[in-house]
């Protein structure tokens, strides 16, 4: 036998307006408009063949047939919410896979994973390094970050920190044979590059300095690469300020002048639509989000807007 169930989301918007005895807060929680509210009040009533609401100088009133069926239903959306909970609850523990590139990993997520592990120790993080996002994340990722303008369809995207490049080298090099005082020195300097010369080239195109080994150096595949090669001191590099701040903050890099370079990229963690509130994805969106605040504001390299 077959259960007769009236439209799901006639009942719900049922239960929001008897509870409010009012469409229009009924319409504000479940972020409809009121004319939607009203159309699935009537769809129900229709499907029952009763009246369950009746307006009376200017107020919103159920009729016993109403109240009847509302005290018969909240209890079901209480259990239902209860159930959801506890299940969100137990997917707060087990595997999280977060998916990024090599370079984002190896300067900035790995250094302080240990600290997410402390404030949540029942959930195992896995680190699955990729080349390139393709916009959509496979079966076996949780959550991944993404470089880009913010928008993947089916995805939740939250902004970590809008991105800008800076060029950084390492400190014997303000002081050796052919120090770096002022930004025409670096045509006396090996240019880095972070996957093209393209980088370089805006740069100095907004500096206002003409380079004219702009078209030489060596081109690097990752990022976390070029800024190493500075490290040793191979060359100047125009590194991505998340990136290289590590290597600032411990020293092992300097930036010789504070033109820098706007991205119109981001990072950001993005995560299934469907799958946002789960324990563990929420757990570590929320550690992401709150690092990255506090780190951006004893920055060195001030965030761009």
């Amino acid at each position: 036998m077959s259960r007769r169930l009236p439209p799901l989301n006639a009942v719900k918007a049922f239960e929001a307006a008897a509870r409010n005895l009012s469409f229009t807060r009924a319409a504000e929680e479940l972020f409809v408009t009121q004319a939607a509210i009203s159309h699935q009040i009537k769809a129900l009533e229709e499907f029952l063949g009763l009246k369950l609401f009746r307006r009376r100088n200017r107020s919103l009133l159920l009729t016993e047939e109403g109240q009847s069926y509302f005290l018969d239903i909240k209890d079901l959306f209480t259990q239902l919410s209860d159930a959801t909970e506890r299940l969100l609850a137990r997917s707060a523990t087990g595997s999280l896979t977060v998916s990024l590139s090599p370079s984002f990993a190896i300067q900035w997520l790995v250094p302080r994973l240990a600290r997410f592990s402390e404030l949540h120790p029942e959930v195992d993080v896995r680190i699955k390094a990729v080349d390139m996002d393709e916009g959509s994340l496979s079966d076996d990722v949780d959550i991944a970050i993404y470089y880009g303008r913010g928008k993947w369809p089916g995805l939740r995207a939250d902004k970590l920190r809008a991105e800008s490049m800076v060029p950084v080298c390492s400190p014997k090099l303000l002081s050796g044979p052919k120090p770096l005082r002022e930004m025409a020195d670096l045509n006396q300097h090996t240019l880095l590059h972070d996957m093209s010369r393209r980088d370089w080239k805006a740069w100095m195109k907004q500096a206002g300095v003409e380079l004219t080994n702009v078209n030489q150096g060596p081109i690097f595949s990752h990022s976390s690469l070029v800024l190493q090669a500075a490290i040793h001191g191979h060359g100047v590099a125009l590194g991505y300020s998340v990136l290289a701040r590590p290597e600032i903050e411990a020293g092992r890099l300097v930036c010789p002048f504070n033109q820098v370079l706007t991205s119109k990229n981001a990072y950001y963690l993005v995560c299934q639509e469907g799958q946002s509130d789960l324990g563990k994805i929420s757990a570590f969106r929320e550690w992401m989000v709150d690092t990255f605040r506090q780190e951006t504001q004893a920055d060195p390299i001030p965030a761009p807007e």
